[in-house]
């Protein structure tokens, strides 16, 4: 009853801290039987809340012994179920004495249970997978030598921005794997085969400067509205196949003009997509109209929590930074800062109202302080998007000739990669979707 409701409670703050959350391949999970969950593991904490919250099976994770040493982390994790591991890397000399550990886990696979585990070993910061450890390989060998029918199941975990307050994350399971017999693979051969089925659903660049550029590229490129799995997938393709083009002379004169269109759009504090819109001045004006008006009316019950909800978000928000030991560890610790203190002086308030006598009625303070909170969390976006649109409305005034210039330049630079993609995209790949210059090229091609 702990584990279920933990996890609610954890899906639930998902949704407040994620805008969007999309689940793919649900329909991968086994519902029963011995399953093995293995994924990349990019932000910290986040990444087993997340495969757990929306995973569909109890699932018990292998987590690092040290998390246990903190007294609300332990009381989380052992209701959660997690099993503690000691890692190489933490121990500075002498055995590693991990046998409890392993025979919990294959008790647990045995009875048809399902654990999960991030083979990189470690969260980090990187642009591309870190190498594999062999570890679930072995543990999966292992319950195939005990004769346990055992699938592995990949978990790619993409957030469009890691560390941000109400971005937007996609988790995506993908097809199982099934060991048919221990004499195909070792633990070597079986773990290389987990990276491939791994890498198929994350996003690999040499470096984050590559994936900035790759990723207006997938932007000009790509229709108005698609799915964050397509945007995903699209920007996977980009970053898979663009490292055996990027020395054709061409390829290198069409990035140096994408480059120079993001530095140019930089510093006038613009973004792609206000290029991408329509930025008439009445478009504008009715876009800050409804901005305005739905500011107002979540208002009033923002201005009830306002005073306890906006300190708390401006010390997360920059504290973190601060305190987080590690960039991979900035949105693990505003989720489980904002998690606990928010939900702690709900819980502290009510009882403060109860206790100055009003009985039963303190029991509707911490739901409607949550409320409040989150039309604090509504009037920020709202006001945010507000200020934006006469940012952009602004420049669109002040600086109207750039303005068309660069609308001009995204047109010709939309040109020319749909041309470049017509040409190097390697023939076995199925297009996401045909584009209105690629149905041209294929008409033309047709006559």
């Amino acid at each position: 009853m702990i584990y279920h409701l933990i996890r609610e409670l954890v899906r639930l703050s998902a949704h407040i801290f994620y805008r969007h959350i999309e689940v793919v391949g649900l329909e991968n999970i086994p519902r029963e039987g011995a399953t093995i969950f293995f994924g990349n593991h990019p932000n910290s904490l986040l990444d087993p809340a997340l495969i757990t919250a929306f995973g569909e099976r109890k699932l018990h994770f292998m987590a690092k012994d040290s998390l246990f040493s903190k007294p609300l982390l332990n009381i989380l994790l052992a209701n959660m179920g997690a099993v503690p591991i000691k890692r190489r890397q933490d121990q500075a000399q002498g055995e590693l004495k991990n046998e409890s550990a392993f025979e919990a886990l294959y008790q647990l696979l045995r009875r048809g249970g399902a654990m999960g585990i991030f083979p990189e070993g470690i969260s980090h910061n990187q642009a591309h997978l870190a190498e594999l450890k062999t570890g679930a390989a072995r543990i999966a060998l292992e319950m195939k030598r005990q004769g346990v029918e055992i699938k592995l199941i990949p978990c790619g975990l993409t957030y469009l921005t890691r560390d941000r307050f109400r971005s937007s994350v996609l988790i995506q399971f993908g097809e199982p794997i099934s060991i048919i017999n221990n004499e195909e693979h070792n633990a070597r051969s079986l773990t290389d085969l987990m990276e491939r089925h791994l890498r198929a659903l994350t996003i690999n660049a040499e470096s984050w400067a590559e994936i900035t550029l790759l990723d207006t590229v997938r932007r000009l490129y790509q229709p108005s509205k698609i799915t964050i799995e397509q945007r995903v997938e699209l920007a996977r393709r980009f970053t898979t196949h663009y490292p055996t083009i990027k020395h054709h002379p061409e390829v290198v004169q069409l990035a140096t003009h994408v480059q120079a269109y993001q530095d140019h759009l930089f510093l006038l504090g613009l973004r792609d997509r206000d290029m991408s819109v329509n930025l008439k001045a009445s478009k504008l004006f009715f876009r800050s109209l409804r901005h305005l008006t739905l500011s107002l009316i979540w208002l009033p019950l923002a201005l009830l929590g306002s005073p306890l909800h906006f300190p708390i978000a401006y010390i997360l928000g920059h504290g973190s930074r601060v305190i987080a030991p590690r960039k991979d560890v900035i949105a693990t610790t505003k989720f489980i800062a904002g998690f606990l203190l928010l939900n702690g002086l709900y819980l502290a308030i009510g009882l403060l109202v109860w206790y100055a006598g009003w009985g039963l009625w303190s029991a509707l303070v911490p739901p409607l302080l949550a409320l409040s909170g989150f039309a604090c969390l509504k009037l920020a976006e709202r006001g945010r998007a507000l200020l934006k649109t006469l940012w952009v409305w602004s420049k669109c005034i002040t600086a109207r000739r750039t303005i068309i210039e660069l609308r001009a330049e995204r047109r010709a630079l939309r040109d020319e990669i749909h041309q470049a993609v017509n040409r190097y995209i390697p023939a076995d790949i199925e297009r996401l979707f045909y584009t209105e210059t690629t149905q041209t090229e294929h008409q033309q091609n047709a006559d």
